[in-house]
């Protein structure tokens, strides 16, 4: 993600280039409702979920798989999250879009105004907070929860990847950064990379192993 910022001015994209505008063509300031009832203690939540529920949810999935010794469902799990930032980072470099608080004048940044250590974490991803299309904290943790629900077999492992998934999807909404439509196509990335990963895993893996060849 740091190479961002050399590949766009390698091909010479203008730095203002922005398609937020298009953003509030379709979707108008409809984000915004979500801070209606926004709190200190719902701000402090939803900064963790997005933050550490996010990455645990991650991780935790490939550890699942992991001490269970599914070699099958870590394939899967890797292809797929491996698609995911290979659609996404094209849209990030060619269709950048400013996140929803720095551009809805009532969209307040909740995340960003908590720490300045949080801004700069968020900055090692996100150089200039517009890669917002497709959300990857949508299209991530929905697939990793569609591999928990299809994969693993504890209820419990299932209760908490549905429940943290959800959480995700509201809180990315919440915070002032990601667009209604950026979750949804995050969530669009997330099936099409979930059904490529489980049915063409056979014949991805075939090639990388010709290429180790």
């Amino acid at each position: 993600m740091l190479l961002q910022l050399d590949i766009e001015h390698l091909l010479k994209i203008n730095p203002a280039l922005n398609y937020a505008r298009f953003m509030v063509m379709i979707e108008g300031g409809s984000v915004t409702h979500l801070q209606d009832f926004a709190t200190p203690w719902l701000t402090y939540i939803s900064a963790f979920v997005y933050l550490i529920g996010f990455s645990g949810l991650l991780i935790g999935t490939f550890l699942v798989f992991a001490y269970k010794k599914d070699e099958k469902s870590l394939q899967e799990f890797s292809i797929a999250f491996t698609l995911i930032y290979l659609v996404a980072y094209p849209f990030y470099i060619l269709f950048p879009v400013d996140v929803t608080s720095k551009t809805l004048p009532n969209m307040a940044p909740l995340l960003y105004t908590l720490d300045p250590s949080i801004v700069h974490f968020v900055r090692i991803c996100d150089p200039t907070l517009d890669n917002c299309f497709p959300s990857l904290h949508a299209a991530l943790s929905l697939m990793a929860m569609l591999f928990i629900i299809s994969k693993a077999e504890h209820i419990g492992f299932k209760a908490i990847a549905v429940t943290i998934t959800i959480a995700i999807q509201f809180t990315i909404l919440y915070l002032g950064i990601h667009w209604i439509t950026d979750m949804i196509g995050g969530i669009m990335l997330a099936f099409t990379s979930y059904y490529i990963a489980t049915r063409y895993r056979e014949n991805i893996s075939r090639i990388f192993r010709k290429d180790d060849l």
